[in-house]
């Protein structure tokens, strides 16, 4: 026992706690992509232009099907037997009050991409529809209507499955918080094994290429910030040196830890991003940002059966590898980081709360920041200036900054959107480190700040090396491509919950196993460090 405060410090900051298996495996096939991307740079812009072809042409429709199934089977558990199960047993109580647990849903989910993609994917569907005559008035409600498809109920649905699983199978049945242990019912205590390391391992690539993802998004928009405002030139270069700069404030965060780092900048967002949207509803077209939000939802509705089974097989058309398939294959991605914090803030809220709350009122508040940002550029385009339009297809990172041009005070609202964008940079950063991190030291909810910190730079590299090795389409293919192989996980998990919660419903139990004694101290390893949930905040 440490009794001395600084000893346990040095402890905490030098100890290394990781599974090894998922640890060194997943670094090591990570910084094997970064090696060969540098070594063979001149060849991998070609490279990923070919894979995500390749992915989108012969594997779209698979990512079509797996995001209908999960939105279906999502959708479905409300109308099951199992809504009344508490998360953390009968007696357990929700640590967090519902509007400030429905604040955290939307932080979890509302990042980056929707600042990257909140002007400039409504405005380019606009100009370039792949299904109605472009620059008309059917094409501005089309180009909303994709866009809620995009951003709308199937990607909560991805993070609500994931999420609802580890919630219930670590909550409920006392298994590590780990996407392992969500195939308990499946494959027994096998999750202790190389069938559950090859699983976590998995999740540990999709979900580090999906914030990297995004963090390379980030950066080229706060480099489009940047010359637009000060003329500082777009280039390689300067993301590359953002990158690095915003990742080691990343690394403050994470030294100061969750309170007083991750904690207090998520509060700046939301009041960063809420005080953005307002101001670009009261000094916009508020009239017509107000009609258009009824219209855009009612669409959607409407339209939803039939741009969710889309698939361009009679249009022969490659529009779909661009946008949906790397949208489905971006939010695969990032169910494990989302669906861990989702989780983890849901302890005590039953199921038909949760998929309520996680499904609905988040995509209700992305709809209104859709419809605030990109019904405002539409209507400029239809009829005011219309300059938007070309400079998206010119330049996408730009968009939310040429939206800024047409208000007042288009100087301070571009730098406050800026700040945006950075301090979701960073918490992203931060909170996906910790996430990798849990998942690579089996499931131990509070591992060594050195190993965030290691994942936090990872994350950051990654997101370099894209840039280098191809830009836009470098990351469009990183999450199309570790977004595939994880759409089987996500599948098997349907299942696996399915299967445990009507073992759970019927009074089963998980028999203890006592095999042999290497499978019984993987699992001591493993449950040994489960926390204590209902007592102190994770996130």
């Amino acid at each position: 026992m440490i009794d001395d405060p600084a000893a346990a410090d040095k402890k905490h900051w030098y100890h290394i706690d990781v599974h090894p298996w998922v640890f060194f495996t997943s670094g090591g096939l990570i910084l094997l992509f970064v090696l060969l991307t540098l070594v063979f740079h001149n060849y991998v812009d070609n490279f990923f232009s070919r894979l995500q072809t390749l992915i989108a042409t012969y594997a779209g429709w698979f990512f079509v099907w797996t995001m209908n199934i999960i939105l279906v089977y999502v959708v479905s558990l409300l109308l099951e037997r199992f809504g009344t199960i508490r998360l953390g047993g009968a007696e357990a109580v929700p640590e967090y009050s519902t509007i400030g647990w429905f604040s955290m849903l939307f932080s979890a989910g509302m990042g980056i991409g929707l600042l990257f993609y909140g002007v400039a994917e409504p405005m380019f569907h606009f100009v370039a529809s792949p299904l109605v005559e472009p620059g008309t008035a059917e094409a501005a409600r089309v180009s909303m209507d994709l866009t809620f498809l995009h951003w709308g109920l199937h990607p909560w649905a991805v993070y609500a499955i994931v999420g609802l699983s580890l919630a219930f199978f670590s909550f409920n049945k006392g298994l590590p918080l780990s996407i392992r242990s969500v195939f308990y019912p499946l494959i027994g205590e096998r999750i202790y094994g190389p069938i559950g390391n090859i699983i976590d391992i998995m999740a540990t690539v999709a979900t580090l290429f999906g914030v990297a993802t995004s963090l390379g998004l980030g950066v080229q928009q706060v480099n489009a910030g940047l010359n637009h405002l000060f003329g500082i030139p777009q280039s390689i270069g300067v993301q590359v040196t953002l990158i690095a700069l915003i990742t080691a404030v990343a690394t403050w965060s994470v030294v100061r830890g969750i309170d007083a780092g991750i904690k207090l900048l998520s509060q700046l967002n939301i009041v960063f991003a809420a005080g953005l949207m307002i101001f670009v509803l009261l000094l916009g077209p508020t009239l017509f940002i107000m009609k258009a939000l009824l219209e855009n939802i009612g669409f959607y509705l409407q339209n939803l059966p039939q741009l969710a089974t889309w698939n361009e097989t009679y249009e022969a058309t490659d529009w779909q590898q661009g946008w949906t398939v790397f949208y489905w294959g971006w939010w695969i991605s990032w169910s494990p980081f989302v669906g861990m914090f989702i989780a983890r803030v849901s302890y005590g809220r039953t199921i038909a709360e949760f998929i309520k709350g996680v499904l609905f009122v988040p995509t209700m508040i992305t709809f209104i920041w859709i419809t605030v940002f990109g019904n405002s550029a539409i209507n400029i385009e239809m009829f005011g200036a219309g300059d938007i339009a070309r400079a998206v297809q010119e330049n996408i990172p730009v968009s939310l900054f040429k939206l800024l041009e047409h208000y007042p005070l288009g100087t301070l609202s571009s730098l406050l959107a800026i700040l945006v964008v950075t301090t979701f940079f960073v918490t992203s950063s931060d909170s996906g480190s910790l996430v990798i991190d849990i998942i690579t030291a089996g499931g131990n909810p509070e591992p060594p700040v050195i190993q965030r910190l290691f994942w936090a730079i990872l994350e950051g590299v990654v997101a370099a090396v894209l840039l280098l090795g191809g830009g836009l389409v470098a990351l469009q293919t990183a999450a199309i491509s570790t977004g595939l192989p994880f759409s089987l996980v996500l599948l098997g998990m349907c299942f696996a919950l399915h299967k445990g919660l009507a073992e759970y419903k019927e009074g089963q139990t998980f028999e203890i196993f006592t095999g042999d004694a290497k499978t019984v101290e993987r699992r001591a390893r493993l449950t040994e460090k489960l926390p204590t949930y209902g007592r102190r905040r994770f996130w």
